[in-house]
């Protein structure tokens, strides 16, 4: 065995038991709410972030965090996963608002943090630039587990998550042209801006189109769960992989795959079994790169190098923080005059309320790709460190301020409404729908040998008398609060949309349809909002 194979084997055999080390803090600190209570008040990224500072704060440096790693490996998943519970639908009716702050608002951002940084701390133009760049993309990870914990209104995770998604694309083209001003790989005319935007958008939706339909007609010839939850996985590193290497931009790229699987190829390629489990898997998946990601960004935390910028790091944050009212607010009555305008149109949204638009505001976390951008940035180019700096600095203020302080918002802005009210309802629902299929079942049942008549007995008993509660327990509900009777009738229609959907899908998949039939309850539902 040569020198050199040993020294691969004991860097491969030393990176392990880095990654093993890092994912037993995580999934130990995923515990600590379970053993005392207090903790379940901080969402489960926010607490990672502060043990990581601690751990830092201590001087114990779990592994190095490079901007390789996190664009490469620990984004795609992240990004897929998003994009491939979001609704089309959902993106479809706030669609402009969403395109307005991933593309103005990062405009915006990266203009007016930069003049600010320029003008009060007399950071060169290129510099301030940089950092502008690096802050405008959002992770609004901790903020929508906290919307999903406290049953917030499905808008405004769609609306901070499709903002997300694509002012991420946005960030880092936006981040790529501006590196290049310094390294003379970039030219600065308006033509070659719009040229190298468009081409690197363009590119990246090609990509994940193309991937996203292929993998989507290939899952119609077989159904193999397994091997449709690995094309998925497969999916989203091939398209970042191969969008970067064409010179388009792997965020968009991932996106649009992701977007297209989740509302299109699991429509006509795979049963309910198989979307169910390729669900859970992401699930999974997004939570245990969550829970790597966050614990090592409060890891790479240099305190004295922190301390040296605090004025820098102050400044940003407070350009930051102004920056994105500006663009929420203003961008915000932009959307709704053009939604008034085009109010013959049904899918466009009704207007985005003032309380929405403060937590719009507030909720505008910055998270890994920031941190990863900024880490990205040539050694040689002159204020690096102070970049980093002041964007870990700024990174680590929006998620420790900001990201805790969102839960007494929402209630302070009377925005979780009548959730809890309808979870509950909704969970009672469901409880006696499936009672009564097991009542169901237990009658048409043959008596199997070996088990006594009065067990069957029993079973029956039990089951009626909890259906008994269960209905009086809806009934008291509707009566005490009438305005359920609403949150029915939307449930209802979801289910009948679901049922055509899934319908047609099975039709295509059996080879009887040629293609996926628009939804005919989809237009009725619509026109009877409007009437």
């Amino acid at each position: 065995m040569t020198l050199e194979s040993v020294m691969n084997e004991a860097a491969i055999e030393d990176n392990l038991k880095q990654f093993l080390l890092v994912l037993s803090v995580s999934l130990s600190v995923a515990t600590l709410p379970q053993i005392f209570s207090w903790f379940r008040q901080i969402p489960y990224t926010l607490l990672l972030v502060i043990v990581g500072l601690v751990l830092a704060f201590v001087d114990v440096r779990l592994v190095d965090l490079s901007p390789e790693l996190i664009l490469s490996i620990f984004l795609p998943p992240l990004l897929f996963e998003a994009a491939w519970n979001l609704k089309w639908l959902d993106l479809k009716r706030d669609i402009v608002p969403i395109c307005l702050y991933a593309v103005m608002g990062v405009i915006i951002s990266i203009l007016l943090i930069a003049l600010g940084l320029n003008q009060l701390t007399g950071l060169s133009l290129t510099t301030a630039l940089l950092v502008g760049a690096s802050l405008s993309a959002t992770d609004p990870i901790s903020v929508t587990a906290v919307f999903r914990e406290l049953g917030v209104g499905s808008r405004l995770s769609t609306l901070m998550e499709g903002e997300s998604l694509f002012n991420d694309g946005m960030a880092v083209v936006a981040f790529s042209f501006l590196v290049g001003l310094p390294l003379g790989t970039a030219n600065g005319t308006i033509q070659s801006i719009l040229v190298q935007f468009f081409s690197v958008v363009g590119i990246g939706i090609a990509v994940g189109g193309l991937i996203g339909f292929g993998i989507s007609y290939l899952t119609q010839r077989f159904d193999l769960p397994l091997v449709e939850q690995s094309l998925t996985l497969v999916s989203a590193y091939g398209t970042y992989i191969m969008t970067e290497d064409l010179g388009g931009s792997g965020v968009i790229g991932v996106v649009t795959t992701g977007l297209i699987l989740g509302n299109f190829g699991s429509r006509i390629g795979m049963n309910p079994r198989t979307r169910i489990i390729v669900t859970e898997f992401w699930e999974f998946l997004a939570f245990f790169v969550n829970s790597i990601v966050f614990l090592l960004i409060g890891d790479q935390i240099r305190f004295p190098i922190l301390g040296e910028n605090l004025g820098i790091i102050a400044v940003t944050v407070g350009a930051m923080i102004v920056t994105r009212a500006i663009a929420i607010y203003i961008l915000s009555q932009l959307s709704d005059s053009f939604a008034a305008a085009q109010s013959a149109d049904r899918l466009v949204h009704s207007d985005i309320s003032l309380q929405e638009q403060t937590i719009l505001w507030w909720g505008g976390l910055r998270g890994s790709v920031s941190i990863a951008l900024a880490l990205s940035i040539p050694a040689f180019l002159p204020e690096r460190e102070k970049i980093i700096a002041t964007v870990f600095g700024a990174v680590l203020f929006t998620l420790l301020v900001q990201g805790l302080t969102v839960k007494p918002m929402l209630e302070k802005l009377n925005l979780l409404g009548d959730q809890p009210l309808r979870q509950r309802y909704s969970e009672a629902i469901a409880r006696l729908t499936a009672l009564n299929r097991v009542l169901e079942y237990l009658n048409q049942v043959e008596k199997r040998p070996g088990i006594e008549p009065e067990f069957y007995r029993y079973q029956e008993t039990l089951i009626k008398g909890e259906l008994t509660r269960l209905q009086a327990e809806i009934e008291q509900l509707q009566l005490e609060y009438p305005h359920l009777q609403d949150f029915c009738v939307e449930q209802l229609r979801s289910d009948l949309l679901a049922v055509e959907a899934d319908t047609y899908a099975e039709l295509v998949k059996a080879g009887r349809l040629n293609r996926e039939l628009s939804l005919f309850l989809q237009q009725d539902f619509a026109e009877g909002n409007n009437e």
